[in-house]
């Protein structure tokens, strides 16, 4: 049987916290609003943008305006070095090691757009490496289980035979909605006590140990981890 493993990009596979805590903060600017301290702004990530802005400045904020500003504001961080979105050490060893296997197949399931998930892979030689990438720009926004159903459906996978690798609360409850295990990752923007109150089977404190425990070799402290282990994915 063939395994869906999908990925979650901010947070998970590369750290952009400086980036999006910049364009958050030139954005609220512009627009004179205050500005969110660096906890709130990380708190959001994971979330499409409208919704994002919803959440940190409310119903009644010029929500299609900021999120005009940010894309703007975004691109222009991009031409900044100082402003890099480095992917986490041991990802792309890892994603290269599972996606040779025969027995998984890589999927993307992100709040990014379509335009930033493209300029990622390409900047990381990734291009070729997932057979579904989900956005902002193809489902509703996490938690709805959108991202994951249509993941499923383009690459044939059952929920048993899929897992969903994430830092967010969000991308857990997604998974839960879903009737995907969720696997939540210690070096994102949630804590990972939050993420086993979202529903984590397991918490990751390093890439590295996502192909053994997969392939159901590891030997993780709890419960929901080692049933994993038991019965790989």
């Amino acid at each position: 049987m063939t395994h869906l493993v999908v990925f979650d990009v901010d947070g998970t596979l590369v750290d952009s916290q400086n980036m999006i805590v910049e364009a958050q903060r030139r954005t609220f600017e512009a627009h004179g609003l205050p500005v969110p301290d660096r906890t709130r702004a990380l708190s959001i990530v994971g979330l499409s943008l409208p919704e994002a802005f919803i959440a940190l400045a409310g119903q009644d904020a010029p929500v299609a305006a900021l999120v005009n500003t940010y894309k703007q504001m975004f691109q222009e961080l991009r031409h900044d070095p100082a402003f890099a979105e480095p992917l986490y050490p041991g990802v792309a060893m890892v994603l290269e090691s599972l996606a040779a296997r025969p027995d998984i197949t890589l999927a993307i399931a992100t709040g990014k757009s379509r335009r930033g998930v493209d300029h990622m892979l390409a900047r990381h030689g990734f291009t070729d490496m997932f057979a579904s990438i989900q956005t902002a720009d193809d489902a509703p926004s996490k938690p709805h289980p959108g991202m994951l159903l249509q993941a499923m459906r383009a690459t044939g996978a059952m929920p048993d035979a899929t897992v969903m690798v994430g830092d967010s609360t969000f991308d857990m409850l997604m998974s839960r909605a879903a009737a995907v295990r969720a696997i939540g990752v210690s070096w994102g923007y949630h804590a990972p006590a939050l993420l086993r109150e979202a529903g984590a089977a397991t918490i990751l404190e390093q890439i590295s140990a996502l192909p053994a425990l997969l392939a159901g070799h590891a030997t993780v402290g709890d419960d929901a981890a080692e049933g994993m282990a038991q019965g790989g994915l």
